[in-house]
């Protein structure tokens, strides 16, 4: 079985109540919200905050109290902060990064969206991939355009990325790289020539989210991504109900795993669960643990005991880290590493 990464990004920094009543806006829903995807299979979480308006926010005692709920009640799993620059200061967008998250976004360009160019100064990249570096934090590049590659190809080259970096690619956004097969193909096949020990996933922007998922699990993709920060509709008549999947098959549960397309047709409208147990008997995926994806996405380390709990001791970009605490029922056996990912 291959191990597959389930992210899922909660809320992000565009729809609204008024958009999808599901959307977790308060740090009270987002933890909520976050266990009921952890239940049910996502080993990392994606965290934007919001202002009481539901502006977005760069305040760390917001990410605080979430990493804190998430942490307390998923134990774990992946916390990865954005450090996204939609309605954000951009003095302020890495103001968060003293908290030490597992992981943090970095986009290394900008691009067009739908009504604003995203900018990522060259000034700002490197400073936000300076304080990872500082806080043993480990990157997700996000990519929206092919030059966002090389752009972590040149961090990479000053040491501010490590040889085996975590890449996001998106697709879908308005006035940026169109949902294509043919395009995420280019997209593999560059980060492949110049960065060939990245792990990577995919995000599918609306309506593409299943679409994208699909194309990126046949290309033997790392991990993929599913919530209501990218797509908050089942079709474009029902709005998606929560960030997580449950009940029967039918249920519109996480927006990621629903509309899939005719060659995975008994999938369309399923949650979490009916998607793995349809995928697994195939000798498909299968959902790694917090542990194990722990695993994937680092390549030295070794165990520690400390305080009843396994902790990895990670090189990240360089620097020893101690920032991935194991806990609860993720823990391995004694010097051992779990043999299946079964939750």
């Amino acid at each position: 079985m291959r191990p597959v990464v389930i992210a899922v990004a909660i809320t992000g920094s565009v729809p609204r109540k008024r958009d999808n009543p599901a959307v977790p806006i308060t740090t009270s829903e987002q933890i909520e919200s976050t266990h009921e995807a952890f239940e049910a299979g996502a080993s990392l979480v994606h965290i934007h905050v919001r202002n009481p308006d539901e502006t977005p926010s760069s305040d760390p005692e917001l990410f605080a109290q979430v990493m804190e709920g998430v942490k307390r009640h998923c134990p774990g799993m992946i916390v990865q902060f954005s450090t996204g620059g939609r309605g954000r200061d951009p003095s302020a967008r890495g103001s968060a990064l003293y908290l030490k998250p597992d992981m943090a976004s970095l986009s290394t360009g900008s691009v067009n969206f739908p009504s604003i160019v995203y900018e990522n100064s060259p000034a700002l990249i490197e400073d936000l991939a300076t304080k990872m570096r500082e806080n043993a934090i480990r990157p997700e590049i996000e990519v929206f355009d092919l030059s966002m590659i090389h752009g972590a190809l040149g961090l990479a080259d000053r040491g501010l990325l490590d040889e085996k970096p975590h890449v996001q690619l998106v697709l879908g956004v308005k006035n940026a790289l169109p949902a294509r097969e043919d395009l995420l193909d280019i997209l593999v096949g560059e980060l492949k020539r110049v960065l060939p020990k990245a792990t990577w996933t995919a995000a599918g922007i609306g309506r593409h989210q299943a679409e994208v998922m699909e194309w990126a699990l046949a290309r033997q993709a790392d991990g993929v991504r599913t919530g209501l920060e990218d797509n908050i509709r089942v079709t474009r008549e029902r709005l998606a109900e929560s960030n997580a999947a449950g009940g029967s098959a039918g249920h519109a549960g996480a927006a990621g795993w629903v509309g899939w397309n005719k060659s995975l047709g008994e999938l369309r409208r399923a949650g979490f669960a009916q998607l793995f147990a349809t995928l697994v008997p195939r000798g498909g995926i299968e959902p790694p643990t917090p542990w194990i994806f722990r695993h994937m996405l680092c390549y030295t380390g070794q165990r520690l005991r400390r305080s009843g709990c396994v902790y990895t001791d990670f090189r990240i970009n360089g620097l020893a880290s101690n920032c991935l605490p194991v806990s609860g029922r993720d823990q391995p056996a004694e010097a051992q590493q779990p043999a299946g990912v079964v939750r």
